[in-house]
């Protein structure tokens, strides 16, 4: 497994991150804890759904994400990747309109080169080597990283996606984010194989096994990735292995299914403290500047919150928009009779 970044804070060798970028992703990964508390809080109040908290997988998420350029790259999400959308150019505002249930507001804004979060397992990968292949036969250059969980990789959505890649020589970043739990299903319960990125060889690319916790190597072993892509060398398969600290969604009790001592011990490994630790180490963090860099995301969801909740709620009919361009017969009528019954009496 590559490992770069001790839970001490210390590095072997040389950081593979500029200061500014580990200061950025410190920033994201806090940001990432507060949006988690702030819209867990607002389901439990009934003005959210459902919400899956991103809670120990943030240097995954964020280490990945800070490999990829928005300008040139595509993000294919899961369902936890938000604070990695949020990286790419989405707005705070529109994220949180996803959650709130507003669809005109939580749209991808023209220019941002994100697909919409994915809730049904594993339905992306294809997509995302689709969107891969695209992107070579046109050689327009960049390259898509599609996110999916080790649940996911037990679908034959990930066997067609991973052939496909393999065969065209598409340039897809595969990363795998392994917390452990496909909902309640320890991982040793859906797989015999001991490393899921060894799956990779078996479609002609290469895989990897990297410490998820470590946001260091999460970012070298993807920024090397996508250096291949790039330079038409295909896909690569990165098996981040973390741990799921928070519940699946709003909807589980992972008291259930596993133990507190289990938590206890990833407690120990949380991303963001190892973070934390190292940018102290090196003087370029401080309690002060943390606690500023709190208030300030503080700031930023109270206003993103305010904006969706001062806009005018969505229409029954809302759900038929941005879906065909025309609609067929059917669900015209469908629609139609959304509107009647919205209407006052």
């Amino acid at each position: 497994m590559i490992e770069l970044l001790g839970v001490d804070g210390t590095v072997r060798g040389a950081s593979p991150m500029t200061s500014a970028q580990v200061v950025e992703a410190l920033r994201l990964m806090l940001l990432s804890r507060a949006v988690d508390d702030r819209l867990i809080k607002l389901q439990r109040m009934g003005r959210v759904g459902v919400y899956g908290p991103v809670h120990g997988q943030e240097a995954a998420v964020i280490g990945s994400a800070m490999a990829l350029d928005p300008k040139r790259d595509w993000i294919v999400p899961a369902s936890r990747e938000h604070p990695a959308m949020l990286r790419h150019g989405l707005p705070l505002m529109n994220m949180f309109a996803t959650y709130m249930g507003n669809f005109e507001a939580a749209a991808v804004p023209d220019g941002v080169r994100l697909l919409p979060r994915q809730q049904s397992i594993g339905a992306q990968l294809p997509h995302a080597a689709g969107l891969a292949w695209a992107l070579k036969l046109r050689r327009s250059g960049g390259v898509v990283a599609v996110y999916f969980g080790e649940g996911a990789s037990s679908e034959g959505d990930f066997h067609e996606a991973s052939n496909l890649a393999g065969v065209m020589r598409v340039p897809l970043v595969m990363l795998l984010i392994n917390n452990q739990y496909a909902i309640s299903t320890p991982v040793n319960r859906q797989t015999a194989a001991v490393d899921l990125a060894a799956r990779a060889e078996g479609y002609g690319f290469p895989g990897f096994v990297v410490d998820g916790n470590d946001l260091l190597a999460v970012y070298e072993t993807t920024a090397e990735a996508v250096k291949r892509a790039l330079a038409g060398e295909g896909p690569t398969l990165i098996e981040c292995r973390t741990y799921r600290m928070g519940f699946h969604n709003t909807s589980d009790n992972p008291k259930e299914y596993r133990d507190q001592a289990e938590l206890d011990d990833a407690e120990q490994r949380d991303p963001i403290e190892r973070v934390r630790r190292f940018a102290t180490r090196e003087g370029i963090w401080s309690a002060e500047q943390e606690a500023a860099t709190l208030d300030a995301i503080r700031s930023e969801i109270e206003t993103a919150q305010r904006q969706v909740e001062e806009l005018p709620k969505p229409g029954a009919a809302a759900i038929f928009e941005h879906v065909y361009e025309t609609l067929p017969p059917r669900l015209q009528q469908q629609r139609a009779e959304a509107m009647d019954d919205s209407s006052p009496s």
